[in-house]
């Protein structure tokens, strides 16, 4: 079997065959499949696209390209969230404390930042000291300990789709529902949970711009993960405007101990408990989701949720401290301030925008090698709704260098849209898959 028949079978329109996909996939783990036939073929199924059976042998594939992890040993239902990517979505780093504080065991594997969206990865990166690389035997004792653990793809885990994440970010092939569907759910499923809820994000700040295609994915990730044994359901959720105020790395972090402490922005708040009331009623800690969201309320409440977080940092070499002085996370040295150029109402705050803004400024890559910068990145002091005179801040730029800024700025600016009148009601529950 030769790469090149296999890359202009699928560039054609054609069908691959059980066999033809585990030969790329295979040739992606070990070496014999070069980047740049992986990134052609790649490319063809992003413009053709894949049946559902090609989706289900490619998950099935990666997730047969390392093991499949064994978690019987601890007791209980593991549950897990993914998200499919947004501007400012940081419910991860609220939701695996707050789940586990409530008697759920969380094994989250997350990955890193990917086009304008950003990564849960970087963002525990962050956190000074903190370790996302644990082997499987130090996630395992985590999750003995703290109820959870917040970690990235081991060399053992899904292989295959540690390259093509990387590559995909760089090639333009992130917008696609087949690659998408194998790449969050061969993590899922090799990394033994027993149920999983998808935040599946639509909207312009999303890989998924329209609602239809939102759902298409939806429906895509929930049918291979229920194949697979893995209890999955999905709840789609708006992004048009970042959810929160603060967008990059150590700044979501701030943001989420504000959330356990039980402060935050309303809109993440409101996502967070409707992923946590599914989370507990799948992992049996809820008889249904109104109950379930009494839980993580109390949880928060009691103080509970905070600690957990707290254990979490310590037990993944992080410094804890950060729970208590957030200065103690990295800060950029320098800001600009972005205000309104007329009175009105913000009537548009356009997420993918405000994401790339944050790429520019260093919180993001363009490329797969490029460092990140965890202290830059936005603040937003004026949402969709709000009323504004002119002169007043909409965004706030936390930046390092000025080359940076000058090509951050326009993109910020572009963002903004103020009109005289306020914008309509939007929900940011859109909508479900079950």
């Amino acid at each position: 079997m030769r790469a090149v028949d296999v890359i202009m079978k699928k560039r054609d329109g054609g069908s691959l065959t059980r066999d033809e996909i585990h030969f790329f996939v295979d040739g992606v783990t070990n070496g014999t499949l070069p980047d740049y036939q992986a990134s052609a073929l790649l490319m063809a199924v992003c413009v053709r696209g894949m049946s559902a059976n090609e989706t289900g042998w490619l998950t099935d594939a990666m997730v047969h390209s390392g093991i499949r992890v064994d978690l019987a040993d601890v007791p209980g239902i593991k549950v897990d969230k993914h998200s499919t990517g947004g501007v400012g979505d940081k419910t991860s780093l609220v939701l695996a404390p707050l789940v586990a504080a409530c008697g759920v065991a969380v094994p989250m594997m997350s990955g890193r930042g990917l086009g304008h969206t950003g990564g849960t990865l970087d963002k525990l990166e962050s956190i000074p000291g903190f370790r996302v690389n644990l082997s499987l035997a130090e996630m395992k004792a985590a999750l003995a300990r703290a109820g959870c653990a917040m970690v990235g793809q081991t060399s053992q885990i899904a292989p295959a789709d540690k390259k093509l994440y990387a590559l995909r970010d760089v090639t333009g092939t992130v917008e696609s529902i087949p690659l998408i569907t194998a790449s969050i759910m061969s993590k899922k499923i090799a990394e033994g949970i027993g149920a999983l809820v998808l935040d599946v994000k639509t909207g312009s700040g999303a890989f998924m711009k329209t609602e239809a295609d939102s759902r298409r994915l939806a429906e895509s990730l929930v049918s291979v993960g229920n194949a697979a044994g893995v209890r999955t359901e999905a709840v789609i959720t708006a992004m048009e405007s970042p959810l929160g105020r603060a967008v990059g790395n150590a700044l979501e972090v701030v943001e989420c101990i504000e959330v356990l402490k039980g402060e935050g922005p309303a809109d993440l708040i409101e996502v967070t408990f409707e992923l946590a009331a599914r989370m507990l009623v799948l992992g049996r800690a809820a008889g249904n989701r109104d109950e379930g969201r009494q839980r993580a309320r109390a949880a928060i409440a009691s103080g509970a949720a905070l600690e957990r977080f707290r254990q979490i940092i310590a037990i993944q070499g992080g410094d804890s401290w950060v729970v208590d002085d957030p200065m103690r996370l990295p800060r950029a040295p320098e800001r600009h301030l972005l205000t309104a150029h007329c009175a009105g109402y913000v009537a548009r705050l356009d997420a993918e925008l405000v994401g790339r803004a944050c790429v520019a400024l260093g919180a993001g890559r363009d490329q797969v090698d490029d460092p990140v910068d965890p202290a830059v990145g936005i603040i937003v002091r004026a949402k969709p709704g709000d009323v504004v005179r002119q002169g007043d801040v909409v965004l706030e730029l936390h930046y390092r260098h000025a080359r940076r800024l000058d090509v951050a700025l326009p993109l910020a600016t572009q963002a903004v849209t103020i009109r005289d009148e306020p914008p309509g009601p939007s929900p940011l529950v859109i909508g479900e898959v079950r």
